[in-house]
């Protein structure tokens, strides 16, 4: 349907970051937790929604990473990275890995795969990637990840939307 009423659009303010954040927080996204080993072993793991899947042949991931965050430079500089798709009842997972503090890892469930990056337990999904590229992208990098090996599990994910954290719903009059 083609209507003749012109759609209010405004110009973007790049002045107001808020602003920007608000409108692309309308889209609804799962929540991860990144997580990867520094060059010095330390264990580093951080709360993302910025993640998409790019290519099933071959697998790729992709997901971006503030040019500002503290673990920039051990996500650049590492050959393997894990994904953690969050399940409904991990909100507080979420917040805990969003937060600074030394060890991420204390009191949390996890073990250590083949690779030597740290994989947290009963999570929706894990995604083992290899690093094999990275763009700029703004004030972002983002990151291209090919999966190795993966594991998953039937449940409900975890959703971020408007600045809160959501629960999913099928539908009640679609399938597909």
């Amino acid at each position: 349907m083609n209507t003749s009423q012109e759609l209010d659009l405004k110009p973007i303010d790049t002045e107001n970051p808020r602003e920007i954040r608000n409108l692309l927080g309308q889209f609804a996204t799962g929540v991860t937790v990144i997580t990867t080993r520094g060059r010095d072993g330390r264990k580093i793991g951080m709360t993302a929604n910025s993640f998409s899947s790019l290519s099933l042949d071959p697998p790729l991931i992709l997901w971006s990473l503030s040019k500002t965050a503290p673990s920039l430079l051990d996500f650049t500089e590492a050959e393997y990275f894990a994904i953690h798709m969050l399940a409904q009842e991990h909100h507080s997972l979420s917040g805990h890995f969003a937060r600074g503090s030394e060890d991420k890892f204390a009191n949390i469930a996890h073990r250590e795969c083949e690779r030597g990056l740290p994989l947290l337990e009963d999570v929706l999904a894990t995604l083992v990637c290899k690093n094999v590229n990275q763009y700029e992208g703004g004030d972002h990098l983002i990151f291209i990840g090919q999966i190795e090996h993966y594991q998953h599990r039937i449940g409900e994910p975890l959703v971020f939307h408007a600045g809160k954290y959501r629960i999913a719903a099928a539908h009640p009059e679609l399938s597909i």
